[in-house]
């Protein structure tokens, strides 16, 4: 099974121009769990002089105790271990005094959320660490890292934080792009590379898990679909660890991943609150889970929010893994599969939208720059309810480009219908500026005959995306 690192090289770009400068460091790293931000770190720390210390849900003294032995390993000297801490800022301090050398030591604390959670105050603790020790040791690079978004973004960089205005850097790891989930399967297909992104997204940790002489779909069976398969529990696992009421939030996410989009449409189906329904969604938004998207050509500020499951993985196992754990459990877990295979494009349809937009925000091949691009919806005058999948305009917003997205194979009668369809809804939307149309599938018939006859029109299939974005 392939465990190399992939990728992340603009991260490590921005670790070493920060190491290399002539000034002391205070970094913080965060992103969601199984991002790879741990393995991010120890490969950037790899050829340096580093402490790595992964923070515990245990008690503050314990933590100190184990940290302290860290730091001992590093300074090569074993009677630091053996004295007895019982604060940070002593911690700290001792181990500068016994820091004798000028060469730059990087100190990752990972997972500090935990340190937060154990000692209250410890952010108003490292903030006095940092102002009176170490910001004044040029051969210190401190990193904090954490995936408990929510907690970082507050506690750490918040304006209310008492770290604010002292970092030197922050970094949100977000999942691998899709042109490198081949390197975990480089036997795919590019519509097979399209399937696992559909199911696991860009997590590192879930693609290596992949065995790349199988199958999608038996990848799938191994890895979901029995007792025991490494991802069957791990959406229910993460909710755990992040969340104090894990059951009311698989409800919320259930109810998403049943089509349910709206704040009401969500607390009908659930049972729950409105008021309760919109904190819970504010949670997982923090936590990278759930976004939302506003009408494209509607006021910054409108109420009109459709949400949906960003994370491709949490997608996946609410749509398929969660409906279906009683099957799951009886060892019946190929008749899941063969729900999965039967419904698969329909869910892939979702999820080529988003290829579509990472796609148009890519490639050269388009009349202008896109400075924004979402869904559209909107009702007409006469209480028509039209929608366009994607719908793109410049910065000065004198161009626009109206796109339909189509996960199947499409005729040429189809592709006309699309397009007519398209210069209708426009219509509708009383833009001014020049208009452009396009049609992304999966494979357009005659593509060449259409560009000769509508020159406004753009038609993309599978071969585009795969030379763009492979």
């Amino acid at each position: 099974m392939n465990q190399q690192f992939v990728d992340r090289l603009e991260e490590l770009k921005f670790l070493m121009e920060k190491y290399e400068e002539e000034r002391p460091q205070l970094i913080v790293i965060y992103g969601r769990r199984r991002v790879g931000k741990t393995e991010l770190l120890l490969q950037f720390a790899k050829e340096k002089p580093y402490i790595y210390f992964l923070c515990e849900k245990t008690s503050s003294l314990s933590n100190l105790t184990k940290l302290a032995r860290k730091m001992a390993e590093y300074l090569n000297r074993k009677t630091f271990a053996r004295i007895s801490f019982t604060d940070w800022e002593d911690l700290f301090r001792e181990f500068l005094e016994w820091k004798k050398d000028k060469e730059k030591v990087v100190i990752i604390l990972d997972e500090f959320p935990y340190l937060i959670e154990v000692e209250k105050g410890i952010v108003s603790i490292f903030q006095k660490i940092w102002d009176e020790y170490l910001s004044k040791r040029k051969d210190i690079m401190l990193v904090l890292c954490g995936s408990s978004i929510g907690t970082m973004e507050t506690e750490v960089l918040g304006y209310r934080s008492p770290l604010y205005g002292r970092r030197t850097g922050q970094w949100k790891v977000t999942e691998l792009e899709l042109p490198y989930i081949r390197e975990f399967v480089p036997k795919y297909s590019f519509i097979d590379i399209l399937y696992t992104y559909g199911a696991l997204g860009g997590i590192p940790a879930y693609l290596v898990k992949l065995d790349p002489r199988l199958t999608f779909f038996e990848n799938v069976e191994r890895l979901f679909l029995r007792k025991g398969g490494e991802l069957y529990e791990e959406a229910e696992n993460l909710l755990r660890q992040e969340l104090r009421e894990p059951k009311n939030y698989k409800l919320i996410l259930g109810a998403l991943a049943e089509g349910y989009r709206r704040i009401s449409e969500i607390a009908n189906a659930t049972g729950l609150d409105k008021a309760a329904v919109s904190r819970y969604m504010d949670t997982l938004e923090l936590l990278d889970i759930v976004s939302y998207e506003t009408p494209i050509l509607e006021k910054p500020k409108t109420k009109k929010r459709l949400y949906y499951i960003k994370d491709n993985y949490f997608n996946f196992w609410f749509r398929y893994i969660n409906p279906n754990k009683d099957l799951i459990e009886e060892g019946r877990g190929k008749v899941v599969l063969e729900e999965i295979k039967n419904d698969y494009n329909s869910y892939m349809g979702i999820v080529f939208e988003k290829i579509a937009k990472h796609f148009l925000l890519k490639t050269p091949n388009i009349p202008f720059r896109i400075t924004k691009i979402g869904r559209h919806w909107w009702s007409t005058r006469k209480g028509e309810a039209l929608e366009i999948d994607l719908l793109s305009y410049n910065k000065s917003r004198t161009k626009y480009m109206a796109v339909e997205v189509k996960w199947k194979n499409l005729k040429t009668i189809e592709a006309e219908r699309i397009f007519k369809s398209l210069q209708r809804k426009m219509e509708k939307t009383y833009v001014k500026g020049e208009i452009y149309y396009c049609i992304i599938a999966r494979r357009i018939e005659e593509k060449t005959q259409l560009k000769r006859k509508y020159s406004e029109l753009l038609l993309y299939d599978l071969k585009d995306l795969e030379n763009v974005l492979t």
